[in-house]
């Protein structure tokens, strides 16, 4: 553990440079990577505004803000990433590009590193095959907004190495998180029962059982979830549920977790949710 000092993170969308945030204000040196300079600086502008946000509701002093921000570093280079103690990757959600990335990376980094992904569904044991250290490869799963939520889910692979397992445990405690370990399965165990939350909400609202403040509120004030499902989709962003529903219906081989035409409907329409400014609700 004393030796995990510099991490890398692959992708600077809404999970990365929450992921690089995390890292960067609990002290690690970290090297942010995508393939855009521009996309880069649209990040480390979101990142610092929501430091400025921990700073204004007292959880981070301010030097802890501008030493946390000065920790983060970017490049579109992902040789930069050769002598890096951990990479996290969080790209697309797409089976071909993860095993790309890890293909790459475990031609750039040194032996030790552990390479960890972000995914919410595909497999970690798939993703490992990409590489020749599997035993050093394992799932982080964040959960969204990655500054606020406690959980991350720690997937195992099949041949991921108790020594990488430990060592992930204790970072995330570092990160003032809460790790909980899960086996290597479609959806693992989040979105395996979120999924077909969402799914179902969808369905009422198709069969026009209710409108979308009743579902979500229904569920809010009757389950005590903080946020309904179909406001937590648009926060996801729908093509996400959907390729995730696709993973667990082709992955359990088994028609339930089929995505319900509405959402197929809205993702041909543009209409995935607060990313695009409409999904079940307007933005």
């Amino acid at each position: 553990m004393d030796k995990i000092n510099h991490i890398g993170v692959i992708g600077s969308g809404t999970m990365g440079n929450g992921i690089a945030h995390v890292f960067g204000i609990s002290d690690y040196k970290v090297s942010l990577i995508d393939l855009d300079k521009k996309i880069l600086n649209h990040a480390m502008e979101t990142i610092l505004k929501n430091m400025k946000r921990q700073v204004s509701k007292g959880l981070i002093s301010e030097s802890d803000m501008n030493k946390g921000f000065n920790n983060i570093s970017i490049n579109t280079n992902m040789h930069s990433l050769s002598d890096v103690d951990i990479v996290i990757e969080a790209v697309s959600e797409n089976e071909t590009i993860k095993l790309r990335v890890f293909k790459e990376l475990d031609s750039i980094c040194k032996d030790s590193t552990i390479l960890a992904s972000n995914t919410s569904s595909i497999s970690i044991s798939k993703i490992a095959s990409a590489t020749n250290r599997p035993d050093k490869v394992i799932g982080m799963h964040f959960m969204n907004p990655v500054p606020v939520m406690k959980l991350i889910e720690v997937i195992k692979g099949k041949e991921t190495g108790r020594k990488t397992i430990e060592t992930v445990l204790k970072i995330s405690e570092k990160l003032n998180k809460i790790p909980l370990e899960c086996n290597d399965s479609p959806g693992f165990i989040s979105n395996r029962i979120l999924m077909p939350l969402i799914n179902e909400a969808a369905f009422c609202m198709m069969e026009n059982i209710a409108d979308k403040e009743s579902i979500d509120g229904i569920i809010k004030l009757g389950m005590g979830h903080p946020m309904g499902p179909l406001a937590l989709a648009d926060l996801i962003g729908i093509d996400v549920c959907v390729s995730i529903m696709k993973v667990l219906e082709e992955g359990l081989n088994d028609i339930k977790y089929a995505p319900c035409s509405l959402l197929l409907d809205m993702v041909k329409e543009n209409k995935l949710g607060k990313k695009a400014g409409i999904g079940f609700y307007q933005y």
